[in-house]
């Protein structure tokens, strides 16, 4: 699919196309992301599949930022699906402390993920992996071709290069980070696995863009001072991903969390005041929904925040952002159509702040790809 109809068209007059087009273009990004695995299923499978037929072999999921998050919300998904331990550890964690995370003895696939592959961290995690580890193996799964992590070769590398449409140009990762996502999850969970579940994952994504922007809009126009997003499950990683998002595009205006339903009573709820919007993400997974729902009905009864959002693919649930078709969706898929709200609401605050959101740090100390990082030898 040519790069050109992943993009749709923005007006002639907006000052800020990035974020909002690479928002908007996720369904054709996704679409295009399982097609490019498709058509490359064989090399895929030939690097992948006898090294998930060792039952030695330890998993790692890593990257740094939102990156990281894509780990933190696969690992526990696909522990379960490959029915062996499969780990999210930041390329970050993995530089400052290489001995606390790696084993020589373990052989190990390290899955690196990358918007631009040239990272500082995701390059020295890539390095001490094989200085540290026997028998290391990598599978690079990047947005960029030109980039670092896409130009390392050998034997035991496999490289998937995503369309270039999903190489972000905003500051905040969106289309980059559910096109990473998927990647991961059909190469790791079954490239014909997710063939039957892409066109509803997309229809998803594309009826959330479409419909949730009025409330988000109005939502952000409210001038929140708190934002608290709570998921379980595989929504942990993604409530942590949300919060980052609106961190970076208010440039740290917003006092950003992200919790568990559980765990948000063990003290963090204490950010809950009237200046606080508590937003939901519901499982569909039976015994987690129970949960969710729980901490929902909580603080609907507590009355004490701004706001509660609900964010739910079953009716039934009051949700103010009802995700369509999905309400028997694995919720691993749900992560795509979920992350859309909090995508958009970043977006929204960020211009009700008069901020840009395409560069919303005007200070630069913070880059759309990391700069200031010094790499120390381990042992230095």
């Amino acid at each position: 699919m040519p790069d050109a109809l992943l993009v749709p068209e923005i007006p002639d007059d907006d000052a800020e196309p990035f974020t909002r087009r690479e928002i908007a273009q996720q369904p054709a990004t996704l679409r295009a992301t399982q097609a490019l695995l498709r058509a490359n299923k064989a090399a895929i499978n030939a690097f992948v599949a006898p090294l998930l037929a060792r039952r030695d072999l330890r998993i790692i999921l890593t990257g740094a930022g939102t990156s990281a998050f894509i780990g933190e919300c696969l690992a526990p998904w696909l522990s379960r699906e490959l029915g062996r331990p499969v780990e999210a550890i930041a390329t970050t964690d993995i530089v400052s402390g290489p001995t606390l995370h790696l084993r020589r003895d373990a052989p190990t696939l390290l899955v690196s993920f990358g918007r631009s592959g040239s990272s500082p961290e995701s390059v020295a995690a890539a390095d001490l992996v094989d200085a540290h580890v026997d028998e290391a193996f990598h599978l690079i799964v990047t947005c960029n071709a030109e980039g670092e992590l896409a130009q390392r070769g050998g034997d035991n590398i496999h490289v998937v290069v995503l369309p270039e449409a999903t190489h972000d140009r905003g500051f905040a990762m969106t289309s980059s980070f559910s096109a990473m996502m998927l990647a991961a999850l059909s190469i790791l969970g079954g490239i014909d696995k997710l063939d039957g579940r892409i066109e509803a994952i997309a229809a998803a994504v594309h009826d959330t863009i479409s419909n949730a922007e009025p409330l988000i809009a109005d939502l952000a126009g409210r001038g929140f001072k708190r934002v608290v997003y709570l998921g379980s499950g595989v929504f942990k990683g993604l409530a942590r991903e949300a919060a980052l998002k609106l961190m970076e595009l208010s440039d740290g205006a917003v006092v950003t969390a992200f919790d568990t339903a559980l765990g948000f009573r063990h003290g963090p709820k204490t950010i809950i005041n009237a200046e606080t919007l508590a937003v939901v993400f519901v499982a569909n997974d039976p015994l987690t929904r129970l949960y969710d729902l729980d901490i929902v009905e909580e603080l609907r009864s507590d009355g004490h925040s701004g706001a509660v959002v609900v964010i739910s693919a079953r009716p039934g649930d009051d949700a103010q952002v009802a995700i369509a078709g999905m309400a028997e969706a694995v919720d691993a898929d749900l992560l795509f159509p979920f992350i859309v709200p909090a995508q958009l609401f970043g977006l929204h605050v960020s211009l009700a702040l008069g901020l840009t959101p395409d560069r919303p740090n005007a200070s630069g100390t913070v880059n759309r790809v990391v700069q200031g990082v010094r790499i120390h030898a381990p042992g230095a």
